[in-house]
């Protein structure tokens, strides 16, 4: 790694996906796992505020801050539902880390796909904690850029290896099943969202319509049942009926936030809810019983993209994967700045 203060390393889509395939798809999602389980078990060192958030008719740009007072990590995200009709990615993200010392940036990353990971990877946390003991079965509705990540990330943590697909658009499936096959899983392609959670002891909804929708009714989800609901992540948009919300456990990542973009957005301001660090922390009980239904009602949290920035990180100086961006303004004289401007007209 250099020590060049105008250089900052930065990860490009190429490199990364040259780094998960290096270490392994399954690795890096456990790997990924450990890091985000530790900064959630350091909870009260982290700067915590609701994304910052601009919506508009389209969709939405956040921005995703936080530090543990040593490290400072944003994540800029999108994320706009139309751009699937246009050939775009419904989301994308590029995030940075920097010392709090000096202020300066010590990592610039790509985070489409590193949002991807780190949004399974947290999912497959929560389910250590939530989900049914011996669970092998889980039903995946919405079988869209998001839905191979979970399935692998289930099964890295927690051995999950029969998937039941189901998506209003029939080729998502089939290209769910076809980037799927030959991975250990034994997969089954369902007509409708009801068939999917037929003996699925998980159910991960993973929609990205940015409306109030219904992807599970009350009638759908049995007792015992652990919920992974990962497509509600801005206000006034949902995917699990209220009455679900209802009887059931719910765990979420940082309250304020999910109050206003998760699932519970349907639910009274005071309906009691479980941070997931506490779950974590032994200070509060996870699933109850067996016959109970947990709710993960994931919003992601810019702990999570921190997490995930510092795993990055270092994995770089063993891997080189990565290329210098000269980003950083340093002039021989820290104040002479504008001489900085006036020697560079002089070079030839």
């Amino acid at each position: 790694m250099t020590a060049r203060l105008n250089i900052v390393p930065f990860v490009s889509v190429d490199h990364m996906m040259k780094l998960v395939l290096a270490i392994g798809v399954e690795r890096f999602l456990t790997d990924l796992a450990d890091y985000i389980e530790e900064d959630f078990r350091r909870w009260a060192l982290f700067d915590k505020t609701p994304r910052v958030a601009s919506h508009s008719i389209d969709g939405v740009i956040e921005l995703m801050p936080t530090s543990d007072g040593r490290l400072y990590g944003f994540k800029y995200v999108n994320g706009h539902p139309k751009n699937m009709r246009e050939g775009r990615q419904t989301v994308t993200a590029f995030g940075v880390l920097a010392d709090v010392g000096n202020g300066y940036p010590m990592l610039l990353s790509e985070m489409t796909i590193l949002t991807a990971l780190r949004t399974a990877a947290t999912s497959a946390v929560a389910a250590k904690y939530l989900a049914p003991k011996g669970a092998d079965c889980m039903a995946i509705i919405g079988n869209g850029a998001q839905s191979e990540f979970q399935a692998m990330a289930f099964k890295a943590l927690l051995g999950v290896n029969k998937l039941r697909l189901y998506d209003i658009d029939p080729a998502a499936t089939r290209k769910c099943a076809d980037n799927l096959a030959g991975l250990g899983f034994e997969i089954t392609s369902c007509a409708s969202a009801h068939a999917a959670v037929e003996g699925a002891q998980i159910i991960t909804t993973v929609t990205a319509d940015k409306q109030y929708a219904t992807i599970l009714t009350d009638n759908m989800v049995g007792s015992g049942v652990h919920i992974n609901a990962v497509g509600g992540d801005c206000p006034g948009k949902t995917e699990l009926h209220r009455d679900i919300l209802l009887r059931s456990q719910i765990f979420v990542e940082y309250t304020p936030q999910t109050r206003i973009e998760g699932e519970i957005q349907q639910l009274d301001p005071d309906h009691a809810v479980v941070e997931l660090w506490e779950v974590m922390a032994g200070t509060a009980e996870g699933r109850a019983s067996s016959q109970a239904v947990t709710l993960f009602d994931s919003v992601g949290f810019a702990t999570e993209d921190f997490s995930a920035l510092r795993y990055v990180r270092d994995q770089l100086a063993r891997t080189g994967l990565y290329e210098e961006l000269d980003l950083l303004a340093d002039p021989d004289e820290p104040r002479d700045l504008f001489g900085m401007l006036l020697r560079a007209a002089k070079q030839p």
